[in-house]
């Protein structure tokens, strides 16, 4: 039972994390420090703007624009995307009836029409909650026939102590059943970070990835520029799947994920604030404002701690201890008092939590800055649950005293277990 806590919070912390990428042969999880989400569209606009070969797109917000696009495009054939951030959407359903988030039409008249039954109404996919995420945008693109499928994924990978280039014949597919199924049709260069790809690099894994002639050298240009891309976006992963050739002979990037590290918001300014924050949980982006991490849960006892390890933990022993936990919320190093009473403010705004557990180690951490926060937290916005506290680490003594002569009415805990125990408890008496 209580493995199934850690699991469900390991899941929520890697939200968002690239897919696992391989060197040697091994599986390596590349996990950023926060979760910045963009749209399909955003993301393709980055890789163009870098001279990366992408589909012509437009982007519309009312069906007047998406007609407009369409027209404007005078391609063969068009598809238009609804643009959430969930996948599934092509084979999910509006509330408008329009059964396909994506659609593919010869006739551009027909994009305005469904355009119309996109745009404000909810799109209901496999990874959206029941009621759907609302579409505000659709991308207006020009469809271009795949003949053969590749993967390339260009990542920071620890093990081999950089950036790795590692591709697959066999794109289109989920690379993690290649690797597992086919580890010989997974191909890796390890790349200098101080010489960058060598053009030798870059011609062997086109050749790998099974192009030919012509689109050999094609495929080789478009590697080196999305290392370009890679390095002045301060990426910690761009995945292309697929990385694909068409019949009349380009090379084309038709899908991407880049993640980004965090660390360089400072100078990535112009993509961080395009961060999609309307599909997230309305607490997490709050938390995030005060550099909080929030996940929200589905039990009762708020958990406030710091680290995410010391988290996990946390929610394990309440659930051990016949609790459960409605979410936790990570202070993180470095903590200011005012972020102890913001994060108090955030996790009683929730309605489900009934009692609120806190569990700091001060490593870092300093516990009476916690403690000046907490009693701070409950008198001004009188708390009305349970709160047990279990702090340990530096200045303890004097975050102890700090409580103990406030004259609140907090639950000192001498260690996890008898923490966990006392906010259980907290609840049954009430």
């Amino acid at each position: 039972m209580a493995a199934s806590v850690t699991l469900k919070a390991a899941r929520a912390l890697r939200k968002g994390a690239g897919r696992p990428a391989l060197c040697s042969r091994q599986m390596v999880q590349i996990i950023p420090v926060r979760w910045l989400n963009l749209q399909e569209y955003q993301s393709k606009k980055i890789m163009a703007d870098h001279g990366v070969t992408v589909q012509r797109f437009f982007v519309a917000d009312n069906s007047q624009d998406a007609l407009k696009a369409a027209q404007e495009l005078k391609a063969k054939e068009i598809v238009l995307k609804a643009q959430i951030l969930a996948g599934g959407r092509g084979k999910g359903s509006f509330t408008s009836g329009l059964k396909g988030g994506v659609h593919l039409t010869k006739n551009p008249d027909e994009v305005g029409q469904l355009a119309k039954q996109m745009l404000g109404y909810n799109l209901i996919t496999k990874q959206t909650a029941k009621e759907g995420v609302k579409v505000n945008k659709v991308m207006v693109a020009e469809a271009l026939d795949i003949a053969r499928e590749t993967y390339l994924a260009i990542l920071m990978d620890r093990a081999c102590n950089g950036p790795v280039i590692v591709g697959s014949p066999q794109g289109g597919m989920d690379i993690e059943e290649v690797a597992a199924t086919k580890p010989e049709l997974i191909f890796k260069e390890v790349i200098d970070i101080f010489e960058g790809v060598r053009g030798d690099q870059a011609l062997r894994m086109a050749a790998n990835l099974g192009f030919k002639g012509p689109l050999q050298q094609q495929a080789a240009e478009e590697i080196q520029k999305l290392y370009s891309l890679f390095l002045k976006v301060d990426a910690t992963q761009v995945e292309v799947n697929p990385f694909g050739e068409t019949p009349d002979g380009q090379v084309v990037c038709f899908d991407a994920k880049i993640n980004f590290d965090d660390n360089a918001e400072f100078r990535q300014k112009e993509i961080f604030s395009q961060d999609d924050i309307s599909e997230s949980d309305p607490l997490e982006s709050e938390a995030a404002k005060y550099d909080l991490k929030y996940i929200g849960m589905d039990g009762n006892i708020a958990c406030f701690v710091n680290g995410a390890g010391l988290a996990m933990a946390t929610c394990d022993i309440i659930d051990l201890h016949g609790g459960k936990p409605a979410n936790f919320l990570d202070l993180g190093g470095g903590v200011q008092e005012n972020q102890v009473y913001q994060a108090f403010k955030l996790l009683t705004t929730d309605p489900r939590v009934e009692a609120i557990l806190v569990n700091i180690f001060g490593g870092i951490v300093n516990c009476a800055i916690i403690a000046h926060g907490i009693t701070k937290a409950s008198r001004e916005l009188k708390l009305k649950v349970p709160l047990v506290v279990r702090l340990e680490g530096t200045n303890v003594h004097e975050a102890k005293r700090i409580l103990n002569e406030s004259g609140l009415p907090i639950t000192s805990a001498s260690n996890l277990e008898d923490a966990a125990k006392k906010a259980v408890a907290s609840m049954a008496s009430k």
